[in-house]
């Protein structure tokens, strides 16, 4: 494997105990940092000026975002979890970042404001497939229920890309082989964004993907 020329953020300021309330990052944690990684030239190029997480868990990969762009950014990040907000705040803190943390339900009550002003945005769902009455709660285990083909969740947040990403926004989004990539695209939008898949890597019994979208140049 390509031995990473850029440090993961430190997380030494969380215990164990930490991660009884927040998701550990895992290994699809780091695909996603790896996707964005292999795409820092592109993100570069893009020269964002606000990137936005969904879902932030420990605050690791917004951090390690805003570490690697080489221009400053203003960077939000939201989750459902009062602990996961407090302990992203920790995390970019401990990593010398500064990061915006949110409390809310995906974008709820910052949606209008952020109107086609995202140039990056993030998720990392809870794509298990669950059942559905696991799905939101406001603990650890929101981090990975995802109910219906483990996209309860993530089907809420699609139909608003469109209106969340800027001209030339790009979104990243995480998924197993079981939340259907075609039917993904579908609720994005084929006909205003292409879908490629940056890296892919099975662990364990999953085969997990980063998707990215951007806008179809018109």
């Amino acid at each position: 494997m390509k031995k990473s020329k850029f440090p993961t953020p430190d997380i030494s300021h969380l215990k164990s105990g930490d991660f009884e309330k927040i998701y550990e990052p895992a290994e699809d944690t780091f695909l996603l940092l790896d996707s964005l990684e292999k795409d820092i030239d592109f993100l570069n190029n893009l020269r964002p000026s606000i990137c936005v997480e969904i879902g932030c868990g420990s605050g690791v990969c917004l951090t390690f975002l805003a570490q690697i762009l080489n221009i400053p950014a203003y960077f939000i990040s939201t989750d459902i979890n009062p602990a996961a907000v407090e302990l992203t705040g920790l995390t970019a803190q401990q990593n010398g970042v500064n990061i915006q943390t949110i409390l809310c339900d995906l974008v709820s009550g910052i949606e209008d404001r952020l109107e086609h002003q995202v140039d990056t945005l993030l998720f990392n769902p809870p794509y298990v497939v669950t059942p559905s009455s696991e799905v939101g709660t406001p603990d650890i285990s929101a981090s990975w229920a995802g109910g219906v083909k483990g996209r309860e969740v993530t089907d809420r947040l699609l139909p608003k890309i469109e209106k969340l990403l800027s001209d030339n926004g790009i979104f990243y989004l995480v998924i197993i082989k079981e939340n259907n990539q075609d039917e993904i695209h579908d609720l994005v939008g084929r006909e205003k964004f292409d879908c490629e898949t940056v890296l892919s890597r099975r662990s364990g019994p999953e085969f997990l993907s980063v998707l990215r979208f951007t806008r179809k140049i018109t």
